[in-house]
């Protein structure tokens, strides 16, 4: 009995033992390979554009002015009514103006009496001067025919009265052309003054808007074709069914300001969004705040968008389409060479130099060291070394990047042999 209880209490202590010596024959498993972030080597695109808030101003603004001088009898318009070229927009009270184109009318048709008197007295003239010449002419010849049968003086008298009377004919001429010369100064004078009284009528120049009323009815407006005078206009003018959008470019983006180039335009005021282009800049740079100014031309046939509002405008300085992009946080860089980690099929680090070109906000376009679907370590460069073995974590990224840029203020070394 004793000898079996041993045993019973022997038995399970074997065990134990039995499987430990077995344990120190068993190998220890290698460490798993560390997981590190990649990403896939993709085309796509990138594009940097710059982005300057500009301010809209209308196309054109004008005062306009009364081309005479008088009293304002009534205004029909009001500040933000819309008119149109050739609108009246006033009418004017000149009574002493009435007066003197009735006096030109008077002028006029006494003009076209002297020259009816002087053709009478030109017609009187000719046949006078024709009878008196054809007796000259018939003693003439009997004097030649007949030497002697008619008297010598009586010839002289013959030609003194046809000579005479070719002045008299001549001098009705010039009579009759004074009267015609008279009549048409008559008829200019009745044309400007018949032009003047047109003018007591204030026409809209352009399509536009009302922007400010300056007289009220009866008050007197002095003629405002004299630049030496102050005379007070009848109203401020703007054109804005078509905007002029300026945009002051940063220096460093000038270069890259050409006539016809795309410009795409958001208005927070309103949330809309648009496309333009630019027509016009100054090619000069204001030296204080070192900018130039660029124009685009923006429709507003509703008249939305009023002069004064400011817009976010987007001007793409560079951009590269079906281009190798890799993140950036990929590379250690330096200008326009770097240095990626990469992992080849059997998921070992290796460390290739790298050509690089456009810089997105996240992506990097790669011209020269990788190819499409190569795998790239993200993260710290100094945590791996080649050769090394890794456990690849594949992160998904974009292909397409655009980089905003506020201000303009561009890297020399991104865009270094970069063209538009």
């Amino acid at each position: 009995m004793q000898i079996r209880c041993v045993f019973r209490h022997l038995a399970p202590l074997c065990g134990v033992l039995l499987v430990l010596a077995g344990c120190g024959g068993i190998k220890k498993k290698p460490p798993a390979p560390p997981a590190v972030a990649v990403a896939v080597v993709q085309r796509g695109n990138i594009s940097h554009l710059l982005s300057v808030a500009g301010q809209f101003q209308a196309y054109q603004v004008v005062d306009v002015h009364a081309k005479v001088a008088g009293y304002v009898r009534h205004i029909y318009v009001d500040i933000g009514d819309r008119v149109h070229a050739g609108e009246t927009l006033a009418t004017l009270e000149v009574p002493e103006l009435n007066a003197q184109y009735r006096s030109t009318q008077s002028e006029a048709l006494r003009s076209q009496d002297a020259i009816a008197a002087a053709r009478h007295d030109v017609s009187r003239a000719k046949a006078l001067h024709a009878a008196v010449q054809a007796n000259y002419d018939r003693l003439a010849t009997v004097s030649a025919k007949r030497p002697g049968l008619v008297a010598a003086q009586e010839l002289d008298n013959a030609r003194s009265q046809a000579e005479a009377t070719q002045e008299q004919l001549d001098a009705a001429i010039a009579q009759l052309s004074a009267a015609e010369q008279g009549a048409n100064a008559a008829t200019a004078d009745q044309q400007r003054v018949g032009a003047l009284q047109s003018y007591t009528k204030v026409i809209a120049p352009l399509d536009g808007v009302v922007a400010w009323r300056y007289a009220d009815t009866g008050v007197l407006l002095q003629q405002g074709t004299n630049s030496q005078s102050q005379a007070m206009p009848l109203i401020k003018l703007a054109q804005s069914d078509l905007l002029r959008l300026r945009v002051p470019v940063p220096e460093n983006a000038v270069r890259y300001v050409h006539k016809g180039d795309p410009m795409q335009i958001r208005v927070d005021a309103l949330d809309q969004n648009f496309s333009g282009k630019i027509v016009r800049f100054t090619r000069n740079l204001d030296l204080n705040t070192r900018t130039m100014e660029t124009e685009v031309d923006v429709p507003n046939p509703t008249l939305a968008i009023t002069p004064g509002m400011y817009a976010n405008a987007y001007m793409q300085l560079a951009h590269r389409e079906n281009v190798l992009t890799i993140p950036i946080v990929a590379v250690q860089r330096t200008g326009n060479t770097g240095t990626v980690l990469v992992l080849n099929a059997n998921d070992q680090v290796e460390q290739r130099s790298v050509q690089l070109g456009l810089r997105g906000s996240t992506l990097v376009e790669v011209t020269n060291g990788l190819q499409a679907g190569d795998h790239v370590v993200l993260g710290d460069a100094s945590n791996y070394h080649n050769g090394e073995q890794l456990n690849p974590r594949i992160q998904q990224e974009p292909a397409n990047d655009i980089m905003h840029e506020e201000g303009g203020v561009t890297d020399p070394q991104e865009n270094t042999g970069e063209s538009k």
